[in-house]
């Protein structure tokens, strides 16, 4: 049987060159989230994925995302869940934010139009890589995240804060999926990552050692081996 194309949808705040350690084993078809104009609401960004899928012919693809790309594929499944062939969940939680979350999202989505992103970095970084992250990776999520248009970064952090609860979603989908958590991951810790496995009805757990919550970025030859290793046992 073919593999169905892997569609890997970027972290925040980031953008789909984040998966670039990933692409030459992964070939995944990949795209920049961005919200525009549009109200802020994660549908916005599916509904751009299955746009995709149309325009290159696709009926299903195997959906793959880290962290708000997580979030993202969740919203594809809600809204088309005949494209959807399987799951690849990186760093990410099925659950809505809490009162405390949501505010620090808005938050920060106030203070980005108002400043920019110049000091987004130094506010984020480390709660997002391990403890002692490479000094490349490092300078790589800072480069990421400085070349981001800010309205686009405010733009995320307000949709996401809007996000429904997926759990039900995850739960009734009988596609293969399999969850990835960087050890450190300190945003979506392996404890939440193994109740997530554990909600879906066909979910695999894999935990990458040394890495914190951008697996595919930290850990790429960790994060694609999972992957290929996974999608060769169920086949998709």
């Amino acid at each position: 049987m073919d593999s169905s194309p892997l569609v890997l949808l970027h972290a925040f705040p980031f953008d789909s060159r984040m998966w670039d350690g990933v692409r030459d084993l992964l070939k995944p078809i990949t795209i920049d989230q961005r919200g525009g104009d549009r109200s802020p609401d994660l549908v916005a960004i599916a509904d751009d994925v299955v746009e995709l899928l149309d325009r290159r012919g696709i009926e299903r693809a195997v959906l793959g995302g880290c962290s708000m790309g997580g979030y993202v594929a969740m919203a594809v499944l809600r809204r088309a869940p005949d494209r959807v062939a399987g799951l690849v969940l990186a760093d990410t939680r099925a659950g809505a934010d809490t009162e405390e979350a949501r505010a620090n999202r808005l938050a920060m989505a106030a203070r980005v139009e108002a400043e920019g992103v110049g000091w987004v970095p130094d506010a984020v970084a480390a709660g997002l890589l391990g403890p002692s992250p490479d000094a490349a990776v490092l300078g790589r999520v800072r480069e990421l995240i400085l070349a981001q248009d800010p309205a686009e970064v405010a733009w995320a952090q307000r949709a996401m804060a809007a996000r429904p609860d997926s759990t039900d979603v995850l739960a009734a989908a009988g596609v293969p999926a399999l969850v990835l958590v960087g050890e450190h991951d300190a945003l979506t810790p392996p404890a939440l990552a193994r109740e997530l496995a554990g909600v879906l009805r066909r979910g695999e757990y894999v935990e990458v050692a040394g890495a914190g919550h951008l697996t595919p970025l930290e850990a790429p030859d960790a994060f694609t081996s999972a992957v290929l290793g996974w999608r060769r046992r169920v086949g998709v």
